[in-house]
């Protein structure tokens, strides 16, 4: 009989404190919560640095690639004032016409693509911005979030 009571009380025990290791309080939880969220907020703003820095590293061959076509538009088009020129001196003269027709073609086509890799350029510059201003908004995001300070 001592024996079946000791058993009994033993269990009684047992069940009592499997029982009460179980449960879990809200506040840790929420703590759960906060650093699974911070977590993903981390995450993010270093996905988002990461293409910050893949962006910025486009921005010199972007800047460079623009001033190059700017430049091509720029000599084309006094090609184009040159062959202009010529054909003025002689209206009637077909080589100079055809000359000033190809000069104005390229000068057309240069236009173009500098006009294209300006448009570019400022995307690229767009798009940094806009990224920089969702790291800050990011980071303040994370700097606000309770529990944490050990991140």
């Amino acid at each position: 009989m001592k024996i079946r009571n000791i058993v009994a009380s033993l269990g009684l025990a047992f069940i009592t404190l499997s029982a009460s290791a179980q449960v879990v309080s809200k506040d840790s939880i929420n703590l759960l919560k906060n650093q699974k969220e911070a977590l993903e907020l981390s995450k993010k703003l270093n996905d988002r640095k990461l293409e910050l820095a893949k962006l910025e590293n486009e921005l010199q061959s972007k800047t460079e690639e623009a001033a190059k076509t700017a430049e091509a538009a720029e000599r084309s088009v006094e090609q184009n004032r040159k062959a202009a020129d010529r054909l003025s001196d002689d209206p009637q003269d077909k080589r100079a016409a055809k000359r000033a027709s190809k000069s104005a073609s390229s000068a057309n086509r240069d236009a173009k693509k500098a006009r294209r890799a300006a448009d570019s350029l400022e995307k690229l510059k767009r798009n940094i911005d806009d990224l920089k201003k969702d790291i800050s908004r990011d980071e303040e995001k994370l700097a606000s979030l309770p529990g944490t300070s050990g991140m």
